[in-house]
């Protein structure tokens, strides 16, 4: 039985499409920033394998300057819904021997819901980070989570992926972590 138990050297934090055209019109962006930069804050401290994805920037923009991206962002372009249909993306995963996704940015409903079922399909382990994904519609978000869900992805929340990462309290990961979370 899959418990979504995640060890870190094998988890990659995909930050899906938090561009400028997009956001103005997403429920609840501003906490959708928030805990997309705690998750990607926390990649960091943790050491975590991180991709950014941008759907067609020349329409939508580049990433929105609220998302606070590490010094080296890797940002990749892509055309397809899906981010696991995107060769570079597929590539860093398998390249770096990647078993578990942490999933969060836009649209639930469409790139993040897509992502999630192909990852799924193609044998990772995925972990949406339901306070760090939105849609236009609460509505569209919460059919979307429910949609992964019964697919077999495991649904979570920003403080409780971070914490996932970690193995005991007392250490300089867990007091950053924690000092991130307050």
């Amino acid at each position: 039985m899959n418990l979504g138990i995640i060890k870190r050297e094998h988890t990659a934090l995909l930050v899906v499409d938090v561009q400028e055209r997009l956001i103005p019109v997403i429920f609840e962006s501003n906490k959708l920033f928030a805990n997309v930069n705690k998750l990607l804050r926390g990649a960091e401290i943790l050491g975590l394998e991180t991709i950014i994805t941008e759907q067609y920037p020349k329409g939508l923009g580049n990433t929105c300057k609220e998302v606070q991206l590490p010094e080296s962002p890797n940002i990749i372009e892509k055309m397809c819904f899906s981010c696991m249909r995107s060769q570079p993306v597929d590539d860093q995963l398998k390249l770096t021997n990647i078993k578990d996704i942490i999933v969060c940015g836009v649209e639930s409903h469409i790139c993040v819901l897509k992502t999630t079922l192909d990852a799924l399909k193609e044998g990772y382990n995925v972990h949406v980070v339901a306070d760090a994904v939105s849609s236009r519609t609460s509505e569209n978000k919460q059919i979307a989570l429910e949609r992964m869900r019964q697919a077999g992805a495991f649904i979570t929340s920003t403080e409780m992926i971070l914490f996932m990462l970690l193995d005991e309290a007392g250490t300089d990961e867990f007091k950053a972590i924690s000092k991130l979370i307050k």
